[in-house]
């Protein structure tokens, strides 16, 4: 069955009105547009979108600081929940009206958007249709990266920056079912008992102690085997002093900079590694690995509710420039949606 529709609504980021390009001072525009209804070509499915995840690099591409993919939509948004509304030649996973999440290079702030059927992944038990809009992007960057890139493993410490974040929850969530032994840094006390609610061993008030002391302290001197981080620059040299010999760095945001000091001769007396990941620009078949991995490893944690999508607000398409302002909001814990309006 396809959609009786030829058009569906999405979100588009213009450059604002006298600006050459966006900008964080000048993000752009947030505007609703009708676009071409997309059709699914071999090997992939339509999706009748219920909802869509925010990221933080929906906020990059808006101010113009993160290139889309070439091939991929100029619509943001880089996961979905939805509905299953036509397949493709050669697709025999998926039939229609399943209830789907999935991966995207981009295109997710929209109605319908089409994916390879390699990034799709069904609905967990007991998880909304709604709030698995939330799951893809934050389940496959975590495991990729924690364990696919970095290595964690059960009893390994980890430090997770950001704690109480889209990223940051999710992340101490699996690796307390993982069996490590996660350590947060949040920025107030009501996040870091929100983080330890969350399966945190401890957690740490970046605002008031040095987290590189503190993770010593913790773990006994032992320091952090695998460190999650999205800040970038501004930690570099204390992320050093926080690792485990051995240990890994592993930087997937630059919110505090691209750029910082790094003490190599300390680096190097560890053993340790600095390593960074981007998903989204990843090809189809890397992608496909990642998503066949997060089904196998991480969707029975959270079908078992040892994790849950951590949803902290909705928003309904119309209103999506609030939610991106709400997204960038320090008081901000957990995921934002943005829920479609069929």
């Amino acid at each position: 069955m396809t959609p009786t529709t030829s058009t569906m609504s999405a979100i588009d980021f213009e450059t604002p009105a006298g600006e050459e390009k966006p900008s964080f001072k000048h993000p752009a525009e947030v505007v609703v547009n009708q676009h071409p209804l997309p059709s699914p070509g071999p090997g992939e499915v339509l999706i009748k979108v219920a909802a869509a995840g925010l990221n933080n690099l929906d906020l990059l591409q808006r101010a113009g600081d993160y290139p889309v993919p070439e091939g991929a939509s100029e619509v943001p948004g880089v996961e979905v929940s939805g509905t299953i509304e036509a397949v493709g030649a050669g697709v025999v996973s998926w039939d229609f009206g399943a209830p789907v999440c999935a991966l995207l290079a981009g295109g997710g702030y929209a109605e319908y958007v089409t994916v390879d059927a390699r990034q799709v992944l069904p609905v967990p038990d007991r998880i909304p249709l709604v709030e698995a809009a939330g799951l893809p992007e934050v389940a496959a960057t975590c495991w990729t990266n924690l364990v696919m890139q970095a290595g964690a493993e059960p009893g390994d410490w980890v430090l997770v920056h950001g704690g109480t974040g889209g990223i940051g929850s999710f992340a101490l969530q699996m690796l307390a079912a993982y069996d490590a032994q996660p350590i947060a840094t949040v920025g107030s006390e009501e996040k870091r008992q929100q983080a330890m609610s969350l399966g945190a061993v401890e957690a740490i008030n970046y605002r008031d102690e040095d987290f590189a002391e503190r993770v010593h302290e913790i773990t006994e001197g032992h320091g952090a085997d695998v460190i999650l981080d999205v800040v970038g620059g501004k930690y570099l040299e204390d992320n050093v002093r926080a690792l485990a010999h051995g240990g890994c760095v592993i930087t997937i945001g630059l919110s505090g900079g691209a750029q910082g000091t790094l003490p190599l001769q300390q680096l190097m007396a560890k053993r340790g590694w600095i390593t960074g990941s981007t998903l989204r620009s990843r090809s189809v078949e890397e992608k496909a690995e990642v998503i066949a991995q997060v089904r196998e490893h991480v969707w029975p944690m959270i079908a078992s509710g040892a994790i849950s999508p951590s949803i902290a607000k909705t928003f309904p398409m119309a209103e999506a420039e609030r939610a991106l302002e709400y997204f960038a909001s320090d008081g901000r814990t957990g995921k934002i949606l943005l829920v479609m309006e069929h």
